[in-house]
This record gives C-alpha cells, sequence and structure tokens, in this order.
C-alpha cells in the first residue's frame, strides 16, 4: 500500500520552498498572515470535532492552542504554510484525530491559493465534499485512510494542476469510482505524478480490466502509483511499458492470475515493485533483479509464482527483498552478498534449497532474516557481520551441525531467534543466554542433547519465551530459568529432563502464561504450592508428569483456559471445584490416560460452558457421561466403562464436531437424539459397545457434514435402511462385527468421497454390490463373513475401484473365475514403484477435522495377514492387501494377476483353483504374505517365486504340488508347514529326498494321519506366532478353524488338550524319523 502520510508533508514543503526560490526575492523571509486568511482558518477551527483522548484539559488539542486570534497564523500555527504576501499554500492537518461531518471543511474552499491539503489518517466517516474544483493551485492532495464514504466528486477530476493526489483507505472499497469513472478522473491530470487509489471500488468491469491503456495515455508523467486491492485483472498490458518515468508500482492484492511480462524489467527508474498476493503465475523475470535503482521487491503470497535467484552484481540497490509464500527454488547464490543495503531479507515458505551460502556474512546492513519453511541443509553459517539483525528465523528446515556462538556484542538488537524444526545437535551454546535485548527464543524440535546448565540471568531481562520442547535434553532443569522474571512462555515438554520437579520454584515468575513440562522423566510435585502461585497462567500443560493427584492450586487459576493432565497418575475422583476452573471458562480440559473416577458430586447444570476440547478417554469412570458440557466441540469418552448416555444428549451436541464413546460398556438402543446434531457433527464413534437395536432413521437421512461414522462391534440389527443423501460426504463407514442383515442400500453410491466402507462380519446378503465402483475415492472395501453369493461379475466402468487398495470379500459365498477384468482398473494395486520410493511419500490414512489443529480421526481394519487376524491401526496408502479366502472360487489362477504389483497380502486360499500357479506372481516385488492353501493347484512351484525378497509368509499346503521345491533366499527360511498336503512335493524343507525312493509302509503311516499333521501344524503355527512375536492372540480364530462353535470354554480346552497331543504326536514321530526303517 502506497506510504504517503510522510511523504506528502515533505512534498509540501519542499514545493512551498521551491514556489518561493522561484517567485520570491527573499525566499526565507514569510509573509505576514492576511486578516482574511486567518478568519478563514478559525471558522473552520470552530467546526472541528476530535477524539476526546487527543484533548488537552481545555478541551482542545495541544496542536490546535497554536491557532490563536493574536498570533501570526503564518509564522505560529501549526501546519500552516504561506507565501510572502501572507497567503495560505499550505495546510497539513494529517492524523489529528479529526472526527465528524465536512461541513466545516467548505470555509477551506475560500483558500484560493492552497497548492497543497493534506487530511490523511482522520476520521470523518462522511462523503468528500463537492467543492475542491475552487482550489485551482492545488498540486498536492491527500485524503488518505480518513474514514471518507462514497462516490468520489467529480471536481477532483478538473484539478489540472495536481502533482500527487492520494485517495487511498484502509476501509475495503468506502470509496467508489462510478460517475466520474476511474477514465473520467485521470483524463485531465496530465501533470500527475503520484496517484494512490487504494481499495477504491472501480464499479466499471472494463477498466478494471483496461486500467493499464488508461493511465498509459492519460498520466504520461506518473512516478509513483498505488492501486492495491482494486480488484484489478491480467494480463498486464503492454501499454503499461509506456510509463518509462514509474520509480513505485504498488499493485498487491489484486487477481491478475498471469505472467510478469520482461518489460518490467525496462523501467529503470523503478525504485519500488510491490505485487503481494497478486496471483501472479509463470517464471519472473529475471533481468527485473537487476535493476539499478530497484530498492523493494515484494512478490510474496503469489503459490504459483516461480523463479529463482541470480548472481547479483557487485553494486546493487536491494533493501527489501521479500519473497515468502510463492514457489521460488534453487539454491542461494553466493554472490547474496553483494547485497550490501539489504535490510529485509524474507524467503519464508518458498522452495529454497542447498546450504546457506557463507557470504551471507557481508550482510551488514540486515536488519530482518526469514529463511523458515524452505529445504535449506548444512550449517548455520555466521552471521556476525550483520550487528543490526532483530529477527532470525531459519526454522522448519533440514539444517544440521552445531548452533554457532552468538557473542553479545554482535547481536546486541537481536529480539527474536527461531531455529526450531531442523536437525541440530550438539549443546545449547551458553552465549545465547547473554544477549541482552532477545525476547524469543525458539530451539524446539532438533536433536539437542546433553544438560542444560546453569547460566546468569542478569543478560535476559527482556526474555519472554523459551521453547527448548523437542529435544534430546537431559539432567535437571536448571535454576537459572526460575531467576527470569520477564518469562512469559516455557515449553520444555518432550525432553529427557529427570528428577522431582517442585512447582513452588515457579513462585518468582508471576508473567509465566504458558508453561509445558510435558513428556519428560520429570516427577512433578505441587503439594504445599502458594494458592496464588503464577496468576497469568492461561495454558498449562502436565502430561507425563508422573501426577498422582490433580493440584489444588489450579482451583485459584482465574484466567486458565487450556489444561493438559493427561498420561499421569491421577487417581480418586474428579475435585468438584474443577467447574471453577478459569472462574468456569476453561476451553480446553485433557484429563486422558488416568485413573480417575466419577466427580465427587455430579457436577452443576451450566458448568464448563466454555468447554470446546474435553478429552476423558482411557480413565475408570462408570455408569453415566461425568462431564456433558453444552458447547463442546470435541467429546472422547472413549475407553471407560460407561454403562449409560443420556436419551437427550443429541440436544447437548449442538456444536460438536467430533464424539467418541467407543469401547464402554453401554447398552441398550441408539438415541434417535443424535439426529439432532447431524447439522454439525463430523465423527461419531460409538463402537466397541453393546448397543442393539436398529439405527434410528433420521429425517433428510444420512449426510451433511458427517465424515465419519463407527459403529463396529456392537450388536446391532436390522437392514440397511438409512438413507444416504445426495450432499452425503462421508469418508468413512464402519459397521462390522454386528447383526445387520439384507442387502446393501444402493443410496451409498451417493457417498461420492468415501474411502473407507466395511461392512464385514454381518449377515448381509445379496449378490456382489458392482455399483459401489463408481466411489472413485474408495480405498478400503471389506464385505468379508456375509452371505453375498453369486459370480463377481464385470465392472460397469473402465474405472472401477481405481484407488482401492484393501479388498477383502473372504468368508462369503462368491463363485465362478476370479474377477479379471477388475485388476486393470486397479490403479493403487497395479503401482509399480519400488518400495524405497513409495515409503518416501506414504501416508496414513485419517480424516483430519478441526482446521489449523492436529485433530484427526484415524481408520482402523482387520486383514488376515501372516496366518492371522491382524488390526491394522493405521492404514498406510501404500499397504495393499486382496484377500479372497473362502469362497466357492474356481478354475486357474490368472496371470493377469501378477499386474497387482503393489500387493503386499494376497490370500487366494480355501477355494476351488485348479492347474498351475502363475508364475507371473513372482513379479509382485512388494508381497510379504501369499496364502494359496486348501485348494486343488497341481504343477510344480514356479521358480520366479524365490525373487520375493519381502516375502516372510508362505502358505502352499493341502493342494496337489508336485516336484522339487525352489531353494534361494526367503524359500531357504520356509518350514514344513509351509508345503504340508502336497505328496508330489520334495527336496527341504521337507523329509522327503527328491531322488529317494520312500518306504512305502512309512508312507502309508503318514498318509493316516495327514488331516491330524495338518491341524497340528496350524495350531503350532498360531501359538508360536503369538509367542514367539508377542502379538494379539486370537481365540476366535482357532474356535473357528476347528469349528467347535458352542461353548468357548470346552473349546479352548480342547484345543490346549489337542495342542498337548500334537506336541507328544511330533516327539513320537521325531523319534521315529531317527532311525527310519530303511533308507537308500
Amino acid at each position: 500500500m502506497m506510504r504517503f502520510n510522510v511523504m506528502f508533508s515533505s512534498c509540501v514543503i519542499i514545493y512551498a520552498l521551491c514556489f518561493l526560490l522561484v517567485c520570491s526575492p527573499s525566499w526565507a523571509v514569510e509573509g505576514q498572515c492576511l486578516d482574511e486568511q486567518r478568519h478563514l482558518l478559525l471558522h473552520f477551527k470552530h467546526n472541528l470535532s476530535f477524539y476526546s483522548s487527543s484533548e488537552s484539559e481545555s478541551g482542545v488539542p495541544v496542536w490546535l492552542s497554536s491557532w490563536d486570534l493574536n498570533t501570526d497564523c503564518c509564522r505560529s500555527w501549526e501546519g500552516v504554510e504561506c507565501n510572502q504576501i501572507g497567503e495560505v499554500i499550505g495546510l497539513d492537518l494529517s492524523n489529528k484525530s479529526i472526527v465528524g461531518s465536512t461541513d466545516g471543511l467548505a470555509s477551506l474552499f475560500h483558500l484560493s491559493h492552497l497548492q497543497g491539503l493534506n487530511l490523511g489518517y482522520n476520521h470523518f466517516n462522511s462523503a468528500i465534499p463537492s467543492g475542491f474544483d475552487r482550489l485551482p493551485y492545488l498540486t498536492h492532495l491527500n485524503l488518505s485512510n480518513s474514514g471518507f464514504v462514497g462516490q468520489i466528486p467529480i471536481g477532483i477530476s478538473r484539478l489540472a494542476r495536481l502533482v500527487s493526489l492520494d485517495l487511498s483507505s484502509f476501509d475495503d472499497y468506502a470509496l467508489k469510482l462510478e460517475s466520474p469513472n476511474l477514465r473520467m478522473l485521470v483524463g485531465n491530470l496530465s501533470e500527475l505524478r503520484e496517484l494512490g487509489l487504494d481499495f477504491v471500488n472501480i464499479s466499471s468491469d472494463k477498466e478494471r480490466n483496461e486500467w493499464a491503456q488508461i493511465f498509459s495515455s492519460s498520466l504520461p508523467k506518473l512516478q509513483v502509483l498505488s492501486l492495491s486491492s482494486c480488484s484489478l485483472s491480467g494480463p498486464f498490458d503492454p501499454s503499461l511499458s509506456k510509463l518509462r518515468s514509474l520509480s513505485e508500482l504498488w499493485l498487491a492484492q489484486n487477481n491478475f492470475s498471469a505472467e510478469i511480462p520482461e518489460f518490467f524489467g525496462s523501467f529503470s527508474n523503478l525504485t519500488v515493485l510491490h505485487l503481494t498476493n497478486c496471483g501472479l503465475q509463470g517464471k519472473f523475470p529475471q533481468n527485473i533483479f537487476k535493476l539499478p535503482k530497484l530498492k523493494h521487491l515484494h512478490l510474496s503470497l503469489n503459490p504459483m509464482l516461480k523463479g529463482s535467484l541470480p548472481e547479483f552484481p557487485q553494486y546493487n540497490s536491494l533493501q527489501f527483498l521479500i519473497l515468502s509464500s510463492s514457489s521460488f527454488s534453487g539454491e542461494l547464490p553466493s554472490s547474496i552478498g553483494n547485497l550490501k543495503y539489504l535490510s529485509k531479507l524474507d524467503l519464508f515458505n518458498c522452495h529454497f534449497n542447498g546450504s546457506i551460502p557463507p557470504t551471507v556474512t557481508n550482510l551488514s546492513q540486515l536488519l530482518y532474516l526469514d529463511l523458515s519453511s524452505n529445504s535449506f541443509t548444512g550449517p548455520i553459517p555466521s552471521l556476525s557481520l550483520s550487528k543490526n539483525l532483530t529477527l532470525i528465523d531459519l526454522s522448519n528446515n533440514l539444517l544440521s551441525g552445531l548452533i554457532p556462538h552468538f557473542d553479545p556484542g554482535d547481536f546486541k538488537n537481536l529480539v527474536n531467534l527461531y531455529l526450531q524444526n531442523n536437525s541440530l545437535n550438539g549443546s545449547i551454546p551458553s552465549s545465547l543466554f547473554t544477549l541482552p535485548s532477545l525476547k524469543k527464543l525458539d530451539l524446539s524440535l532438533n536433536q539437542i542433547s546433553g544438560s542444560l546448565g546453569e547460566f546468569p540471568v542478569d543478560s535476559l531481562l527482556q526474555l519472554e519465551t523459551l521453547d527448548l520442547s523437542s529435544n534430546k535434553l537431559g539432567g535437571a532443569v536448571p535454576l537459572s530459568i526460575f531467576n527470569i522474571t520477564s518469562l512469559k512462555v516455557v515449553a520444555l515438554s518432550s525432553n529427557q529432563f529427570n528428577g522431582t520437579l517442585e512447582f513452588r520454584k515457579f513462585e518468582a515468575l508471576n508473567n509465566i502464561s504458558n508453561l509445558d513440562l510435558s513428556g519428560n522423566l520429570l516427577s512433578v510435585s505441587a503439594s504445599g504450592v502458594n494458592s496464588a502461585l503464577l496468576p497469568q497462567l492461561i495454558t498449562l500443560k502436565l502430561s507425563s508428569c508422573n501426577l498422582k493427584v490433580v493440584p489444588q492450586f489450579l482451583r485459584n487459576q482465574s484466567k486458565l483456559i487450556y489444561l493438559d493432565l493427561s498420561n499421569n497418575n491421577i487417581g480418586g475422583n474428579i475435585p468438584s471445584w474443577m467447574e471453577n476452573i478459569g472462574d468456569g471458562s476453561i476451553n480446553y480440559l485433557n484429563l486422558s490416560c488416568n485413573s480417575l473416577e466419577n466427580p465427587e458430586r455430579p457436577f452443576s447444570n451450566g458448568s464448563f460452558r466454555e468447554l470446546s476440547v474435553l478429552d476423558l478417554h482411557s480413565n475408570r469412570f462408570q455408569g453415566p457421561i461425568p462431564i456433558l458440557p453444552p458447547s463442546a466441540s470435541f467429546l472422547d469418552y472413549s475407553k471407560n466403562n460407561l454403562s449409560i448416555i443420556p436419551i437427550s444428549i443429541g440436544s447437548s451436541l449442538s456444536t460438536a464436531i467430533f464424539l467418541s464413546l467407543a469401547s464402554n460398556n453401554i447398552h441398550g438402543n441408539l438415541p434417535g437424539s443424535l439426529c439432532q446434531a447431524a447439522g454439525n457433527i463430523q465423527v461419531l464413534d460409538l463402537s466397541n459397545n453393546s448397543f442393539s437395536g436398529a439405527i434410528p432413521s433420521c429425517p433428510g437421512g444420512i449426510g451433511g457434514p458427517l465424515r465419519v461414522i463407527n459403529l463396529r462391534r456392537n450388536h446391532l440389527s436390522g437392514t440397511m435402511n438409512a438413507v444416504f443423501r445426495e450432499d452425503c460426504a462421508l469418508r468413512t463407514i464402519d459397521l462390522s462385527e454386528n447383526r445387520f442383515e439384507g442387502e446393501v442400500s444402493r443410496s451409498l453410491g451417493n457417498c461420492a468421497k468415501l474411502e473407507v466402507l466395511n461392512i464385514g462380519n454381518n449377515q448381509f446378503s445379496g449378490t456382489f454390490p458392482h455399483w459401489l465402483g463408481t466411489l472413485s475415492q474408495l480405498r478400503v472395501l471389506v464385505l468379508r463373513s456375509n452371505h453375498f453369493h453369486g459370480p463377481i461379475g464385470i465392472p460397469q466402468l473402465n474405472y472401477t475401484f481405481s484407488m482401492l487398495q484393501i479388498f477383502d470379500i473372504s468368508y462369503n459365498k462368491f463363485r465362478g473365475n476370479v474377477p479379471v477384468a477388475y485388476f486393470s482398473s486397479w490403479k493403487s494395486m497395479r503401482n509399480d514403484e519400488d518400495e524405497t520410493e513409495l515409503m518416501a511419500k506414504h501416508q496414513i490414512l485419517k480424516y483430519s477435522f478441526f482446521e489449523f489443529s492436529s485433530f484427526y480421526y484415524q481408520d482402523e481394519v482387520t486383514v488376515t495377514s501372516k496366518g492371522l487376524e491382524m488390526e491394522l491401526g493405521k492404514i498406510l496408502t501404500i499397504f495393499t492387501s486382496l484377500d479372497l479366502s473362502n469362497n466357492e472360487f474356481e478354475g486357474a489362477i490368472p496371470e493377469e494377476i501378477g499386474n497387482l504389483k503393489a500387493l503386499h497380502v494376497m490370500n487366494l486360499s480355501r477355494n476351488a483353483f485348479t492347474g498351475p500357479i502363475p508364475s507371473s506372481i513372482g513379479n509382485l516385488k512388494q508381497l510379504e504374505s501369499l496364502d494359496l492353501s486348501r485348494n486343488q493347484l497341481s504343477g510344480m512351484i514356479p521358480s520366479e517365486l524365490t525373487g520375493l525378497t519381502f516375502l516372510s509368509v508362505l502358505n502352499l499346503s493341502y493342494n496337489n504340488l508336485e516336484g522339487k521345491i525352489p531353494l534361494g533366499r526367503q524359500f531357504d527360511t520356509f518350514e514344513e508347514s509351509s508345503y504340508k498336503g502336497n505328496n508330489g512335493l520334495c527336496g527341504r524343507p521337507l523329509s522327503k529326498n527328491c531322488t529317494a525312493v520312500v518306504d512305502q509302509h512309512t508312507h502309508g503311516n503318514r498318509a493316516d494321519d495327514d488331516h491330524k499333521d495338518g491341524l497340528c501344524e496350524a495350531l503350532k503355527f498360531l501359538f508360536s506366532d503369538c509367542t514367539d512375536n508377542k502379538s494379539e492372540f486370537k481365540w476366535q480364530l482357532i474356535v473357528t478353524a476347528l469349528g467347535f462353535g458352542v461353548g468357548n470354554g470346552i473349546a479352548c480346552w480342547s484345543v490346549l488338550v489337542f495342542y498337548g497331543f500334537c506336541s507328544k504326536r511330533k516327539s513320537r514321530r521325531h523319534r521315529r524319523n531317527r532311525h527310519p526303517r530303511n533308507r537308500l
């Protein structure tokens, strides 16, 4: 935005002096004020009003007290300039707190010799009065930022002698150009050299597009042009190049959506180019950097603007180089050290990389250095010659090495030092704690280690922020910190500080508003603390601090709005006084992962009225919900023992975005009042409870803002009668492990953004819902353990399930051939990038909510891998799984399955597949688990499978395979159980030698026990996997596998007995095999 407020006053004075030089033989002699001029000014004075804060005791501003009838207006009155004959030629009343109407301005129009008028930065809040055309000698007019509104009067367009005109405003489009329009306003102002119209509403779309032609044709002498926030559009017309005298061009906050033309590099007089937030595109012309007079270059907030820094010549005038939040990239040239006059360098949030050149130390005039949020590497260079630096921000890069020494003599003006989120290591140099002007020090999110020793605090009289969080600092917290009385923010979280920390040590720090000690090895003790401790406290984070009780001093914290006491050992009842923390205005409360029980007494109605985030998960609450704030956005009650929720709970969720009651013991039907929260709730998780009955039918159906609904592991029943609205924006639907039946609702097709659909372990029926293939964002589809039947069919569209990464239709009655036609459209499973490339860009499938926060809901799903059911608590976008097991598929496994190169898990077991194992499976280089057991496969095991270097589980048992088992790589690690039940196989790890003639008697004895052997090996595999890997053991898997079905206690006992039998039998056979009867 154009800065005329200072410049204008100077221009008026200089112009007046020049006028006197030309027109007066003695320019130093100022004429005596004419009575007529004095009376006009006094009349104007009597019509002025001011903000009361600007008035003196007499009710008149101090500056206006000089305007006295008995004094000379030319020589004594502030803001008044006269010529040699006593005529007023200049009037500067800028920033004088003038308010009210402009009626009194009419008297100024009688000052017919006025050449300069500055009324900027006042508060008239009315229309610009007409009558300016009565000032024919006016050359400088400044009405900027004074609250003027409405149409700009046509009289201003008649001031043909105007050299400088500023009508800019801070208010969005308070002034407008309609009649006269822009062309009419400037058409007669050919002498104009400076024009400011910031935030003026140029009503005509045509003029907003043709602004360059208008100015270039009407204002040939223009030097300063300021049109920020005028809704101008691009592209830049070539006629703009005619303004050869341009020295300042301010066009910020317009939407040009265009490239910067090369002719900008021909403005040889240009000193200021301000194009912030203009939607600029393409590559920035490098010749602009080399304009000899350019001092200010502002290109920030243009994310589509690309470019790189040139080699700067030795003599360059740049003072401000601001490229933040653009797409400039590449390395900083070493010639950046040639910018001797540079005072501000802001490259925040660009794409620069490489090391910071050591030549930056030559920037001796530097005041402000921001290179944050790039990809700079290497060490931090010395900046000791930049003795005027007030800010250094190198955060959010890839910098490494030690933090350099900061000599207090060289950095005596340094106020802010931000080095967070890098890879800096070593210890913290003690010199950092000797910088006399330092207010903010942030070293968080690095690899800084060692203990933080004591340091002198005499030099840290101004330090307000100390953030050392997320490092590797250890030892005791130094006592020096408790003596820096100016501290407001202290963050020591996520380090390895240890020992006992007495909270009373903070008694001298009365200014602290934010304190974070979470995630250390500290034992914080708050006993015996003064109740008036930390009176300014707003945020307190004491997560993982080995607290045993809720600190008593919190009951007197009147300003506290954020409290985190999670992951401690706090037991007993919630104190009743907690509802009064922050005078009842606490906004964030996290008591999760403790052993807290229900409140001492029920909280009063209306308590926690300002609470927005409440996290009580993983405690010992029982019965009803202990705290139900009326206006919360985030509510997590999961992993407790709650059994009751109010029927009217929906009326308390009018502002809720997230609600989790998962993993409790809640019985009964889902409350119909939940429908009342449908207008705002985004995540609803009621999983792992004992809800029963049908899903309530909400008026209008399911849709709106809802993104996640998880009803997993309940006793819900009925059909999927819910209607998913056309505006459905759901990302996750999990209805698994319930008792739903009937067909899948076709209205699911309205949920175009659906990523996870899990309806496994229910009683759904019907044929394969091929119409789900239209959901182009679907990544996880689980239909396992239902009553679906029939062939899969062929895809209806070429892009069917194109994003699918987990496809599980196991334990149904699907039949026919494998749906080869789908393989070509499963792009996520066909990705052939190697593991390194995939891991570099992997993400976790989750839904984020609360913009600008870290809150998110993480999806999970159960898959069968490595012989067991596993719960994936984190679904990586690179994880892919195909499970067709336990169906009635038949025919050959198609060779095309080898195109699914991104597969990690493939399970085709327990079907009726015939023919050979496709050699193309050897193409699945990411495969970790392959189960083809219990089919009717024949032929030899393809040697190509030995190239699967990630394969850790292989099960080919109980088929009709024959020949020698391939050896090498992973195949050398598989045990006999992987090949059991294939009588034609031989070679390691089987005891059957491919060149031996096996004794028929021995063979006959083994054949009698094939079924038992298979069962024993399965049990051995399951038990050993759980024991060796300490993974979760699932009894229901074994019960189901054995088919006992009734009475889990009997079933498990039978399993244990049978497993014992297997062990003894194996021991007997081992002894028998040591002495075979016949061996060649």
